[in-house]
């Protein structure tokens, strides 16, 4: 059967137990299974079970091992359903939703959205060069001076949203981002520095935080208070862009996430922006590529740092 270019066609092929975890095993091992334990090669395989045994360790093993499917009792075909709707949904999937779609309880969609989040994250730590546009932006539902979390002086909104920032890296159109515990001007200068090669030329907007920038940066900038959105090639019209489409998923999809889990619902949607070239299937294979390493409990997820 050929391979699925729907939600529709996904949900008929991977139905099959067999098809979809030999779909699994075909991407997680290329060049054939191999022990994840003592990393022998060619394995027994247990058809009757689906399992595999190391003929070195005697260790048993399936597909699920070592990937963010372990542990769980769901069979292969709903997770590679949620993963297709968390790679191709434009605004993002709530749990409530996704637990509908697949007919789990919500905690259990709760969960494992934040663990097809975790294997959408690049782990890249490549420096960023060229063009680059860097902006900061708060992230949270909208001030409610009734609520205690809240700040009762409507000047101090932002205490109650979480920052995130944000590069665009014009050359190949890809965006990084994700929250930071605040954004003053020692914050923002070091991730700048983590992120973006000494001597490019970085834009911001002409806050003061980015002052400092110009001592290893050919750092330009635009004032927006002013009404000055773009001089020349001189603009942040591109991140920008991107804090458009996730706020739009905020506002509508998730509505008021976590502050300790901001990061991974950045990571959703900076995910589908660096993909928007791909298809829907492209996609979807891209996160399955990367569950492997990234398992997640419940107990790293509600009691770990986020």
């Amino acid at each position: 059967m050929d391979l699925p270019r729907s939600l529709t066609e996904a949900c008929v092929y991977f139905a099959d137990p067999e098809r979809a975890e030999r779909f699994v095993a075909l991407l997680r091992w290329p060049d054939g299974a191999c022990c994840p334990d003592c990393g022998a090669v060619e394995p027994k395989y247990l058809a009757t079970r689906r399992l595999w045994k190391c003929n070195a360790c005697k260790r048993q093993f399936s597909v699920k091992v070592g990937t963010i499917f372990e542990a769980s009792p769901l069979p292969l075909g709903k997770w590679l359903v949620a993963v297709w709707l968390h790679a191709n949904s434009k605004n993002g999937v709530s749990s409530c939703e996704l637990a509908r779609a697949i007919k789990v309880s919500q905690k259990t969609a709760w969960h494992m959205a934040h663990r097809i989040r975790l294997a959408m994250e690049s782990r890249t730590f490549m420096r960023l060069s060229g063009q680059v546009e860097a902006d900061e932006t708060y992230i949270g539902g909208k001030h409610d001076p009734r609520r205690k979390s809240h700040p009762k002086n409507g000047n101090e909104w932002y205490k109650s949203k979480q920052a995130v920032l944000g590069f665009y890296e014009r050359g190949s159109g890809s965006v990084r981002a994700y929250g930071i515990p605040d954004a003053k001007a020692e914050t923002l200068s070091a991730q700048v520095y983590g992120n973006v090669w000494p001597g490019t030329e970085p834009y911001t907007d002409n806050a003061q935080q980015y002052v400092r920038l110009r001592t290893a940066y050919i750092h330009k900038s635009v004032s927006h208070s002013t009404g000055q959105w773009a001089i020349g090639d001189v603009h942040t019209n591109g991140i920008e862009n991107f804090w458009c489409l996730l706020k739009r998923s905020i506002r509508g999809t998730w509505i008021r996430p976590s502050p300790k889990h901001i990061t991974r619902f950045v990571t959703d949607q900076v995910f589908r922006y660096n993909f928007r070239h791909e298809d829907d299937y492209r996609r979807f294979e891209a996160v399955v590529k990367r569950v492997t390493g990234r398992r997640l409990t419940w107990k790293e997820l509600v009691d770990g740092p986020g």
